[in-house]
This record gives structure tokens, C-alpha cells and sequence, in this order.
């Protein structure tokens, strides 16, 4: 097209953008302000986090001790949503290859 040379300019610096979202994947956040959870997955929509929860104890009617792990709670967050980042997960460091190329 004859257009203006500066709309081809913008539209690669929009697409150079790496991180779209403010939280990724295995992004471990505060939640509640005492709670943890880990980002599991990352869309435009939401976050999804996982949050561990507390582990019921109690005694039978024969005092047997019990102790029951319920299943984890997943909950959506905005992507960009501004909370509390503890730790971003590490990239993985790659191994040296035999010839001494590196491999992923």
C-alpha cells in the first residue's frame, strides 16, 4: 500500500512487547496477605492461581489421629492484576552439549 512509512514503524514496536501480562506462569504470589499461591496459568483474560489448603486434624472415636489434605482451591485474577510478586520462576539453565554446543 502507499501509506505512511511511520504505521509500519508502530506496528513493530507493538509486537516487540515480550511480556504482555504483569503476571506469568509459576509467578508465586501473596494472597489474603498471609497466603501463597502460584500462577498457573496466563491468558487475556485472567490468572489462574492455585492456593494450598489447610490440612484438617482430628482424633476418630477410637483416638486414632486423622489427618485429611484437602485439594488445592484455583481462583482467576486480572493478568495485570498489582499484587505482590514473591519470586519469578527461574528459567531453567542449560546443560552444555558432548561437542560443546549448548542444548535446550
Amino acid at each position: 500500500m502507499n501509506g505512511n512509512g511511520g504505521q509500519g514503524e508502530l506496528f513493530g514496536l507493538v509486537l516487540q512487547r515480550r511480556h504482555l501480562f504483569r503476571l506469568r506462569v509459576n509467578d508465586v504470589i501473596r494472597v489474603n496477605g498471609n497466603k501463597l499461591g502460584r500462577v498457573i496459568r496466563v491468558n487475556e483474560c485472567a490468572a489462574v492461581v492455585l492456593v494450598n489448603r489447610r490440612a484438617r486434624e482430628f482424633k476418630t472415636r477410637f483416638d486414632k489421629p486423622v489427618r485429611i489434605q484437602p485439594s488445592p482451591a484455583t481462583f482467576r485474577i486480572s493478568a495485570n492484576s498489582e499484587t505482590e510478586i514473591l519470586n519469578r520462576g527461574t528459567r531453567k539453565q542449560r546443560k552444555p552439549h558432548r561437542n560443546g554446543k549448548e542444548v535446550a
